[in-house]
């Protein structure tokens, strides 16, 4: 028999992936349920989340009935937003994942300039790490490798001139060793 005060378990953790810059602006967010159905209620719930936590360094926070976890770092704000009964270490290893997944990828330049220039793998990773709130993967090591490796099989038609220059880069490089 199971209690009223248990919840059923679910694979849908994740309600939402947000990152904000150090001036509450939105850079990329991703929305897994329909609690926020709007553009509107989605920049206000970021403007309270961001008011609320811009001054911390990163901890876990309950806000309008959402446990959310969320990490500081140089000008950017990383949340990861799950129900008010999800167990926060679940929700805080896809924090890590995805902070550490883009710090390899970016080679340790998480910052807003950059994560600018390569937001299409930013795009890819939060999709190797969570789909529709479901958690896929947490090892931050094989979403970097999964991610490059698609940045890799683009066909040269259908690359961005910094995708082309920073291959040819790459291939001078290890060519003169």
């Amino acid at each position: 028999m199971v209690s009223d005060n248990i919840s059923v378990p679910s694979l849908y953790v994740i309600k939402g992936i947000i990152i904000l810059d150090n001036d509450g602006n939105r850079l990329l967010a991703k929305y897994y349920n329909q609690s926020y159905a709007t553009i509107k209620e989605q920049k206000e719930f970021e403007k309270s989340l961001f008011n609320k936590t811009h001054k911390g360094s990163g901890d876990v926070i309950l806000l309008d009935n959402w446990t959310i976890v969320y990490r500081n770092n140089v000008d950017l704000l990383f949340y990861v937003v799950g129900s008010t009964d999800e167990n926060e270490l679940m929700l805080n290893s896809v924090l890590t994942c995805l902070f550490d997944s883009l710090s390899t990828m970016l080679r340790k330049n998480v910052e807003k300039r950059y994560l600018y220039e390569n937001l299409d793998l930013v795009m890819l990773t939060l999709d190797e790490i969570c789909d529709d709130g479901i958690v896929l993967e947490s090892d931050p090591m094989l979403i970097a490798q999964r991610v490059q490796l698609r940045q890799d099989d683009v066909p040269l038609g259908e690359q961005t001139v910094t995708q082309v220059f920073n291959q040819r880069i790459t291939k001078l490089f290890t060519d003169k060793r």
